[in-house]
């Protein structure tokens, strides 16, 4: 393909104006013409033929040929249609004409333009004569076979060729000969006069002296047919010569480009077809072996693209035609049709070739093993293992996708279950990210695309039941992330770590078009909305939401209670079923309600009673206790406080935990490792319903028990022992399960002072288990302890002790919690025990190994490539977890609350822990974390709220340490950032540690260092540094800041009281964090959309006072709390912007802006109070700093604001109605006015509220932002410049009324009118229509201003000085545009 406009190919009469001409002739002759239209008779409507038309009948008009002066663009083509489509497409409005341009697809009308055809130059070939009546009938053994035929490529038939031969013989040419290129040459005696294999284009004779000899002597594409007789052959080889000329001429990669270019442009199949026609040609020559003749096409085919080559390897040769010495079975005479061989149906008979290796760069089919392995496609594997038995790239192993999914419906048992199985084969390696590297894409994603959900749904009702245990696992694939079950099991014994977000995907709900207009009454209800979806709506928005639509809790369960599975697939429903109840409280409760399922389960493996199997694998696990069960119940009754009590009393599960936890792991008959596990899940169930103050006379009952086995733990097996991590989870599912009985116990005095003194019904009553039931484990737990601190100095210990000590610090903490609250509580014994504590075991752990942060690298938990947005998890893909066993977070955080309980019983050992907090890892901590951004998602919500905990209780100890310590008081700024900017990251559920922040560190004076230490007068001298040019500001910042640390408790309850809607959440949270067992409603976390917080949350006042008007309401004037708060806000905001700028990096310049619209959008005089004024332009210069300034973007979307537009229009209609021309309110208008945003804000001011120019008289000093940031660069809106010259021809634009956008008005217009820079003729049209009619201004004043004006000077008196008069460029150029002016009007006249 070559270049139109470079290397265009010359045709005789290619001119569109001898086209024409010979048009006209042939219609001025009146000839008849060699075609006529016609239209073919619709039989299914009865229309007659052509020619039996009825008068009156419409006659077609013969048609014109218009040719325009250039040739169109080329242009892709649309995807084909079938042919006969378009035949019957009619429209009865549309005339010959139309019919024929879009009927005509011949392709001429892609390639080149309309060149007529010269008939006479095609032979005519006459029937032979002859004496018989008839034809003599062939019969092709009277024939002599030609060979063996083409090779197999050519596809011709054994008739075909007998045919070609046979004409050869006639014609006198060999019958190899003949068939060249596809179709027999004429004979000699029937050609016309220049017919010759040159111009016939059927012979190709390589160029000797071209590079590489890639160039033939003749033209492929310029053939000579339809020119005329004389001199056809001899013009086509001049135009093929000359393009050869043109070609060598050209460098390879101007050729390349070229050629790119052109195919860019042409139909991909029109280019395909061509290169096929191509390489049919070069396979089709005379040659040898087949071998060399693929090696001629390759050297003959010019250079592809290189992302479109495909190269062979050197010794992969076409293999040659099947002989007959190949076939398994030779051929007998004697059968009929038999005795000719025929090697392009017997092709299939042979071995498959080797698989080819493709140099190429596209995107190939993935095909995969049966193991779900990915396949590359080079390898060669043999055929018995079953994995070419495809349609597509036979010689390929493996399968695809695609045809995965077809096997999987097939009639054969075998089949499915089989590519079931590999589906489910290759989403496990999926998800464990095996493909990162290989595909592209998401493999479950393209699945899930095309319809895998239903498969599998499908499947589970097959009858077979190899199939459904295959649409199990392949459903256990997609749903369940081991990664994720095992992380949050290792997560269960961490801090509130039973607590989890529920996985529910990320749905943005769109406004409904049936809605719009309608009450909030009327309107459509999410449930009812719900209902309306269709399976695969839903389905594809929520994974399990559209499963369970699909009814298959009902189905899972007639699969474990009648089909009675195999043991694979009981576990493989098990699993499915727990992460249907992770997914929300609702999918837990569809799990809780299904009839019979959870009974079937109790019954079924998790009996009372069982009888031993007799193999280490059983057969079937149904009568068997299953682990998995256990931990299905657990998981459902984190879910919430009525669901666990459902389980525990209705459904049997406390006396299935009693029983198993009476016997021993080894008497339990099961094989040891799945005994440790039921033992470990039994009691994480008890400890979740103990978090509910539930099953604590239970408790009672098993006190011995338990006592006994915590005296046995220190005894555990040796580390190298396969079962030695189960007896670890098994220890920490024990010492969690007693922490939350500890807590319960700490409530029964609360409790039951409340019954006693109350006689309200709705009152709880207390806990069955008391407080003395717990005082005698802390000996024990402490002695075990000791030995876990002093195993850390042994290397072989290590492991296990770091894993331990996490739940035993955790235990004492909620112990010594709750002992302070108890009437037998004892001061001067507890604080000699807290004092033992301290130097015995919480000053050696202050030693901590270095720990991995979400906070500060949101890449070490980063969701995985398989994440997809329906079906969330909470895997990650590389890097180190927090949820290591090696990871310090755990150690850490316990660590900090037990130093936190015994600082705030025991204040005298508070300073030796500042050791911690003066450690320099930990400092460098916080200092990246001041730095951080965290992203939230399904990843990393539930580990950086573990994280938020450790920062939580690190602040908390700092509250304590820096009024007493002076070494930690020397941090308290950085500590003071790090609480502000916690407050905004905090989660759902933590609540009650953002109301704690703001109640103890975020206003708190000791943490304000700057306050005290001349932080007002270095903020007073740096703006006067930063002004020194200019006046000083009217309201200093040090008086202001000075005034605001002085009213930070006033801050603290102004902020506090409007985050009085969150009292709820806070209460709730709050029960979770104090260990307030019999008041928590759920372990299950609100859904974490977001921050509890906004990140303005500073702005919290103002745009609440904002809300409480109205976006369009009428602003009226507020009580004075309100003004009050008001000013705190700005008093709390000064002190942010000046002292913790970092903590508002998270909020766009332009988000603060908007949010300083509220102060004046909020009410009609709040902006007039002296305060608010003061404060106002506080903080309008600290927000117009020149780092604040270059960051400002008004185009970006905001975060809370639909329109920054609209907001401004608002605030323009605001100020024309109640600004009274206040300074402040009309710098703040002024900014948005900036010469480098959008030109509609300007065009709102000049336009629709020009009369607000009367009252925005804002001085040239008052201005907060330097007057370059309007004047340059140089307007180019048309229209924004003919109002600023509207304006001020009319005068509402005045020096006197508006200062500032007079001076921006006349330097915009006077570097307009006069630039002689090259622009468009309307802009040069614009330039000089103003400058003219600046020159026939009345106002002399004004015209000396936009005429002389020089440049602006704040120390004149009119803030700009002027020429005396015109300097010479601009008088020459005032007077071409007059003198041009003057000429066109005498033109006229």
């Amino acid at each position: 393909m070559f270049c139109e406009s470079d290397l265009s190919i010359k045709l005789q009469y290619s001119q569109p104006a001898d086209l024409l001409r010979a048009q006209e002739e042939f219609l001025g002759s009146g000839a008849q013409a060699a075609a006529s239209v016609g239209r073919r008779p619709d039989k299914r409507r009865g229309e007659q033929a052509a020619g039996d038309k009825q008068p009156g009948t419409q006659t077609y008009q013969r048609d014109v040929v218009t040719i325009p002066d250039q040739i169109p663009t080329l242009t892709p083509a649309g995807p084909k249609k079938t042919r006969f489509r378009t035949d019957r497409i009619h429209f009865e409005d549309e005339g010959p004409e139309e019919q024929l341009d879009r009927h005509d697809t011949h392709v001429t009308a892609v390639l080149s333009r309309i060149i007529e055809r010269d008939p006479s130059a095609v032979p005519v070939s006459l029937p032979a004569f002859t004496s018989a009546a008839f034809p003599k009938v062939f019969h092709r053994s009277e024939v002599e076979d030609g060979g063996p035929g083409p090779a197999p490529g050519g596809r011709k038939s054994i008739f075909a060729q007998t045919i070609a031969a046979q004409r050869a013989r006639e014609g006198g040419v060999s019958p190899r000969s003949s068939t060249k290129h596809g179709r027999p040459f004429p004979r000699p005696g029937l050609q016309g006069p220049n017919l010759t294999p040159v111009a016939t284009m059927e012979t190709e004779q390589p160029l000797s002296g071209h590079r590489d000899s890639a160039v033939s002597e003749s033209s492929r594409l310029v053939s000579g047919q339809g020119l005329s007789q004389q001199g056809s052959t001899v013009e086509a080889l001049r135009i093929h010569r000359e393009n050869q000329s043109r070609l060598e001429g050209l460098s390879q990669t101007e050729i390349l480009e070229e050629q790119q270019r052109l195919l860019a442009q042409l139909d991909p199949h029109l280019v395909d077809f061509v290169r096929s026609r191509k390489t049919q040609d070069a396979l089709q020559e005379d040659g040898g072996a087949a071998g060399d003749i693929g090696t001629k096409a390759d050297s003959r085919e010019p250079e592809q693209d290189p992302l479109q080559m495909e190269m062979e390897d050197d010794g992969t040769e076409p293999q040659p035609p099947i002989t007959e010495k190949e076939l398994p079975v030779r051929p007998q005479k004697e059968w009929l049709h038999m005795d000719k061989l025929e090697p392009e149906k017997l092709e299939w008979l042979r071995d498959l070739p080797p698989p080819r290796r493709r140099g190429t760069t596209r995107a190939m089919q993935a095909r995969f093993h049966f193991t779900g392995a990915l396949i590359p496609p080079t390898e060669d594997l043999p055929t018995h293992l079953g994995l070419h038995h495809h349609g597509e790239e036979p010689e390929l192993a493996g399968y695809s996708l695609q045809e995965l999914f077809h096997l999987s419906r097939s009639q054969v048992i075998q089949q499915r279950s089989l590519a079931l199985t590999t589906l489910a084969r290759i989403i496990s390696k999926a998800q464990r990210g095996d493909f990162n590297s290989c595909l592209k894409g998401s493999v479950v994603a393209s699945l899930l695309d095309a319809g895998l959900l239903f498969l599998l749904r499908f499947s589970l009702d097959d009858a077979v039941e190899g199939v459904v245990a295959a649409a199990a696992l392949a459903l256990r694939a997609l749903l369940v992330s081991p990664g994720d079950e095992e992380t949050l099991d290792s997560t269960f014994s961490w801090f509130l770590g039973m607590e989890a977000f529920p996985l529910l995907p990320v749905v943005v709900e769109e406004e409904d078009e049936n809605d719009e207009g309608l009450d909030e009454a009327l309107k459509e209800t999410p449930a009812e909305k719900e209902e309306r979806k269709t399976d695969h709506a839903v389905a594809s928005e929520d994974v399990v939401k559209g499963l369970l639509r699909m009814k298959l809790l009902p189905r899972l369960r007639y699969i474990l209670e009648v089909l009675r599975p195999a043991p694979q697939v009981v576990l493989d429903i098990l699993d499915v079923l727990t992460r249907i109840a992770r997914h929300s409280s609702s999918s837990a409760r569809q799990v809780l309600d299904c009839p019979r399922l959870l009974e079937t389960v109790m019954s079924e493996f998790l009996p009372c009673s069982w009888t031993p199997s007799t193999s280490p694998a059983p057969e079937s696990l149904h009568g068997l206790p299953v682990a998995a069960a256990m931990k299905l119940l657990r998981v459902l009754a984190t879910s919430g406080r009525q669901a666990c009590a459902r389980l525990l009393h209705r459904m049997g599960a406390r006396e299935r935990v009693s029983r198993l936890l009476a016997l021993e792991p080894q008497d339990m008959l099961l094989e040891p490792g799945e005994a440790l596990r039921i033992g470990t899940e039994a009691l994480r169930l008890w400890a979740v319903a103990a978090s509910y103050g539930q099953a604590c006379d239970l408790y009672i009952e098993l006190y011995p028990l338990l006592v006994k086995r915590l005296q046995c733990v220190p005894g555990v097996r040796a580390p190298g022992h396969a079962l030695r991590p189960l007896e670890l989870q098994r220890s920490l599912a024990l010492l969690t399960l007693l922490t939350n009985v500890t807590h319960t116990a700490g409530c029964h005095q609360e409790l039951q002072s409340a019954l006693d003194s109350s006689q309200d019904a709705d009152c709880p009553p207390p806990p069955p288990v008391e407080w003395g039931h717990v005082t005698g484990l802390q000996p024990s737990i402490l002695g075990w302890l000791k030995e876990c601190v002093r195993a850390l100095e042994e290397p072989d210990q290590r492991e296990s002790a770091l894993t331990l000590l996490p739940a035993q610090l955790l235990y004492l903490g909620a112990f010594y919690s709750q002992l302070n609250t108890q009437l037998c509580f004892r001061p001067v014994e507890c604080l000699q025990e807290l004092e033992a504590l301290t130097s015995d075991v919480l000053l050696p752990l202050l030693a901590h190994p270095e720990s991995c942060s979400v906070l500060c690298d949101a890449q070490s938990y980063r969701p995985g490539p398989e994440t997809i947005p329906s079906l969330p998890h909470r895997g990650h893909s590389g890097g180190q977890s927090l949820a290591d066993l090696s990871s310090a977070l755990p150690l850490l955080t316990a660590l900090c609350h037990l130093i936190h309980t015994v600082a705030s019983i025991h204040r005298g050992v508070a300073h030796k822990f500042s050791l911690l907090l003066l450690s320099d890892s930990l400092l460098e901590y916080l200092r990246v974390c001041c730095q951080a951004m965290p992203a939230l998602s399904h990843s990393s919500t539930w580990l950086l709220r573990h994280e938020h905990h450790l920062l939580y209780l690190l602040l908390k100890l700092a509250y304590r340490l820096v009024p007493i310590n002076t070494e930690v008081a020397k941090h308290a700024s950085l500590f003071h950032e790090v609480a502000v900017k916690m407050v905004s990251w905090l989660l759902p559920g933590g609540e009650h540690l953002a109301h704690d922040l703001l109640a103890t560190v975020v206003f708190n004076q000791d943490f304000l260092p700057e306050g005290r230490c001349g932080g007002p007068e270095a903020a007073e001298l740096s703006e006067l540094q930063l002004h020194e040019s200019s006046s000083p500001a009217p309201h200093p910042l040090g008086p202001l800041l000075r005034d605001a640390c002085a009213q930070l408790p006033s801050l603290r309850g102004c902020y506090l009281s409007h985050l009085a809607h969150l009292e709820p959440l806070v209460l709730r949270s709050r029960n979770s964090y104090l260990g307030r067992t019999c008041d928590v409603r759920s372990r299950l976390l609100p859904e974490a959309r977001g921050a509890t917080l906004p990140s303005d949350w500073p702005f919290l006042p103002l745009v609440s006072l904002y809300e409480r008007v109205g976006a369009g309401g009428e602003a009226e004037p507020l009580p004075v709390p309100v003004a009050e708060s008001a000013t705190r806000c700005l008093q709390w905001l000064l002190v942010l912007e000046s002292w913790r700028e970092e903590s508002l990096a998270a909020v766009p310049p332009a988000a603060k802006l908007a949010r300083l619209f509220c102060l004046f959008l909020c009410s009609s005089d709040l902006f007039l109070e002296r305060a608010v004024q003061r404060l106002g332009w506080g903080l309008l210069r600290l927000l117009t700093r020149p780092s604040q300034l270059r960051a400002l973007d008004l185009g970006v979307p905001l975060p809370g604001l639909a329109s920054f537009q609209d907001l401004y229009v608002a605030l323009l209609v605001q100020f024309e109605a109640v600004s009274f021309g206040d300074p402040l309110f009309g710098c703040v208008l002024l900014i948005p006015l900036q010469r480098r945003f959008a030109a509609t804000m300007k065009l709102a001011v000049l336009g629709e509220h020009v009369g607000l120019l009367r009252y925005l008289g804002v001085s040239l000093r008052q201005l907060p932002v330097p007057l370059d940031l309007y004047t340059s660069p140089p307007e180019d809106s048309v229209p924004v410049l003919r109002l600023y010259f509207r304006s001020l021809v009319t005068g509402a634009l005045r020096q006197a009324w508006c200062p500032v956008l007079y001076m921006v008005a006349l330097v915009h217009l006077n570097a307009f009118i006069f630039s002689q820079d090259s622009a468009p003729q309307e802009v040069e049209a614009a330039r000089q229509s103003l400058l003219r009619r600046s020159y026939y201004l009345t106002d002399e004043v004004l015209k000396s201003h936009l005429l002389l004006l020089k440049e602006p000077q704040l120390e004149s008196e009119l803030g700009f000085v002027t020429y005396d008069h015109l300097p010479p460029i601009r008088a020459r150029r005032l007077e071409v545009v007059m003198g041009a002016h003057k000429g066109s009007e005498g033109g006229k006249e």
